[in-house]
């Protein structure tokens, strides 16, 4: 009876023992559990915090850039015309600077036949003011010929006559030849000027063939008149008081295509 009652109590004692441990491995299973449940909680906050914190940023970086300052936007249109008027002017400049570079050859050479600048002799000239003009027969002027031709030209060109004399204020008649050697038609312009340069303000041509082409066939030869007069004005000039030589001078260039005889004078 001792040993059974003694055994009864070691069972119970044993089942006790077993009850309280499997509570207390209970009890901190499930505080295990809730703290990975806290923590997990904690981290997913901080994820929807730091995402509602950088979707209200980017928010707010859009709205400032929406958001644009008339005053810069009047700033800024401004700026735009006053580069297009700019432009404009620059283009025009740039387009009457070609306009003019392609009229500067011609108004310049029509000016120094008209004012015989450079040494050019004039080539405008009044029937009525030759037929009434006076000669100066006290005042002999000795006219001399000069015929040269570029480089690439294959003419041969002289004048007929070495010199000429004449009195301000008469015509003169005088001749050039030129010829063409080759077995091709050549196309040829000739540039002149006078020698004293200030007396070709009073050298006047009447007829004569400069600035004009001439077609001469293979070997085809002739005569280019020069009929001009000395205005009487030029022995009133103190300038020209110690003139008495005068010398007529014509460059014969190949006439192509893009090339342009050089200007009076300055040849």
């Amino acid at each position: 009876m001792i040993f059974t009652s003694f055994l009864r109590e070691t069972l119970c004692r044993t089942k006790n023992l077993m009850l309280s441990r499997t509570c207390s491995i209970h009890i901190c299973t499930k505080a295990i559990q809730n703290m990975i449940s806290s923590r997990g909680l904690y981290q997913h906050a901080n994820q929807l915090l730091s995402r509602k914190a950088s979707h209200r940023l980017s928010s707010q970086v859009r709205g400032v850039k929406s958001r644009k300052n008339p005053h810069t936007e009047r700033q800024e249109e401004e700026w735009r015309k006053r580069n297009r008027t700019v432009l404009t002017y620059i283009a025009a400049a740039g387009v009457g600077m070609i306009g003019m570079s392609y009229a500067a050859v011609p108004l310049y050479r029509l000016y120094c036949q008209t004012s015989g600048l450079g040494g050019t002799a004039q080539s405008s000239h009044d029937a009525e003011q030759v037929e009434s003009m006076t000669p100066v027969k006290d005042r002999i002027i000795k006219i001399t010929f000069n015929a040269d031709v570029h480089a690439s030209m294959q003419w041969n060109f002289k004048p007929q006559q070495s010199e000429i004399y004449v009195i301000p204020g008469e015509t003169a008649l005088a001749f050039y030849k030129a010829k063409n050697p080759t077995d091709k038609p050549v196309i040829g312009i000739s540039t002149y000027n006078v020698v004293p340069f200030e007396a070709g303000q009073y050298f006047n041509k009447i007829q004569c063939f400069c600035f004009e082409e001439q077609r001469l066939n293979p070997k085809e030869e002739v005569d280019m008149p020069v009929f001009f007069y000395i205005d009487p004005e030029f022995d009133e000039d103190p300038r020209m008081a110690k003139v008495d030589t005068i010398t007529l001078s014509y460059t014969f260039f190949e006439a192509k295509e893009g090339q342009k005889p050089p200007i009076p004078g300055y040849s």
